[in-house]
């Protein structure tokens, strides 16, 4: 691997404590607790580990935010950067215009997408892509002569970012509270969630519920008013669902006979993390529509983009006038430059089978902890999983949210040198996709070992 090799620099963690506290407004965090403890300064990265200001190593087993794929301090992906921004730093794809990166990036991602996915608009993140999807969506049934075609079907548990329409596809109320009021036209159907929803049904009979209950909703709603199905294949920060195997091509199935876009949201899934390269391999389907960002490139510099099939970018190219729509950094070609490099490190390194093998191993080995009281549900696919918590297993009961559960485990975790993502009933495991075994190993013990310190 050929890392960075950055020298150790010396911190004034304290000055940046102070810093942070006096100008820093964080994202999906808790404000007032900032105020009194502070954020943990990370200061530098190398493959699966992080260093804090402090000089204290974490195993980074979030990689960022599901995105880190390649691992942290790779010099190929440095040097991308700095050879396509002293050659072209922006040059923006407006007006007619591209640069060779991004062209070539657009060639690279049809050759790997299954089906007839073969063009593509660049964004800066997830949130944009889907925000993009779903416009694109509504803007082929209009040139359908269907421009009563605008509503869109998610899921609860889904996340397909906070930006306004994104948010309103997300399907997780959280996210939702104080930003109100939301567009309407969103609905929100059951997730495939069967540990929580398939009580008393076999997997095949809850697969035959939600495939009932998407049938009922397009005879309530009219299918001439839907204009997309818009789901991760996996669903992530709603608590890793992995759907049963028939739930996807039996859902493709219903949305292709009523004539309703599938749009697939691989922003997390994308890139390897499941064990194939993309997550809709895992079930065999193809989207009309597919967003992406988070691994593309793994997360050294902003991208995302959005993929529509041949069939649908004829209908996009077939009137004489201007597709209204993009954002100043579509197609930078410094990120796609990044995002070649990062392509193929994944490719040569083989890092969708690795996910897939030290996921299965990681997870095998999570699942013993099965036998605790207090360990519901562990499930994950790739290098993607989730401890779920219940104060009873007998009656999924969840903990009182004043025990602040998710806060007394982050602390503990991050104590023994891991950095997973705590919620108040979970722990959410996604490392990068170069982790080994053995580092595998190290993280299962730390969050075995931090549950028996919060928990017993």
């Amino acid at each position: 691997m050929n890392q960075t090799g950055a020298a150790q620099e010396t911190w004034n963690t304290a000055d940046l404590v102070r810093k942070d506290k006096a100008h820093m407004l964080h994202p999906v965090s808790n404000l007032r607790q900032l105020q009194e403890y502070g954020p943990l300064v990370m200061a530098r990265g190398e493959g699966v580990y992080l260093w804090d200001t402090d000089g204290k190593r974490y195993i980074d087993a979030f990689a960022g935010l599901w995105n880190v794929n390649v691992g942290h301090g790779r010099r190929e992906l440095a040097d991308a950067m700095r050879e396509q921004g002293e050659r072209l730093a922006f040059s923006p794809t407006f007006f007619g215009l591209a640069t060779p990166p991004t062209i070539e990036l657009a060639a690279k991602l049809a050759s790997l997408f299954p089906g007839d996915l073969n063009y593509f608009n660049f964004t800066s993140g997830g949130a944009e892509s889907n925000e993009t999807a779903i416009k694109i969506a509504r803007y082929y049934w209009a040139l359908r002569g269907k421009p009563d075609k605008v509503k869109v079907l998610s899921r609860m548990m889904a996340y397909h970012g906070i930006a306004m329409g994104a948010l309103s596809a997300t399907g997780i109320p959280a996210y939702w509270q104080d930003f109100g009021p939301r567009p309407a036209g969103f609905i929100h159907l059951t997730p495939p969630y069967y540990y929580r929803h398939g009580e008393g049904m076999t997997e095949d009979e809850f697969v035959d519920s939600l495939v009932r209950e998407l049938e009922e909703t397009i005879q309530r709603e009219g299918a001439d008013t839907i204009a997309a199905f818009i789901g991760e294949p996996i669903q992530g920060a709603g608590g890793v669902v992995v759907p049963p195997d028939r739930y996807w091509p039996a859902i493709a199935e219903v949305l292709r006979r009523h004539d309703i876009l599938l749009i697939l949201d691989e922003v997390i899934t994308g890139f390897g993390r499941t064990g194939t390269l993309f997550g809709m391999q895992q079930y065999g389907i193809t989207p009309d529509i597919v967003s992406f960002a988070k691994g593309v490139t793994s997360g050294y510099v902003p991208l995302g983009g959005v993929g529509v099939s041949s069939k649908m970018f004829d209908v996009l190219a077939e009137p004489d006038r201007v597709f209204m729509h993009g954002f100043t950094y579509s197609g930078h070609p410094v990120a796609c430059a990044v995002a070649l490099r990062n392509i193929q490190i994944i490719e040569e390194e083989n890092l969708a089978a690795n996910a897939g093998e030290v996921g299965a191993y990681m997870i095998g080995e999570l699942s013993k902890l099965l036998e605790r009281p207090y360990v519901g549900n562990v499930r994950g696919k790739g290098l993607m999983m989730l401890v779920e918590l219940v104060a009873d297993k007998e009656t999924k009961a969840k903990f009182d949210p004043a025990q602040n559960l998710g806060g007394r485990l982050q602390a503990a975790t991050r104590k023994r040198g891991i950095i997973v993502r705590c919620n108040p009933d979970s722990i959410a495991i996604a490392p990068p996709l170069i982790l080994t075994k053995e580092e595998a190993s190290t993280v299962v013990e730390a969050i075995a070992d931090s549950l028996t310190e919060v928990l017993g």
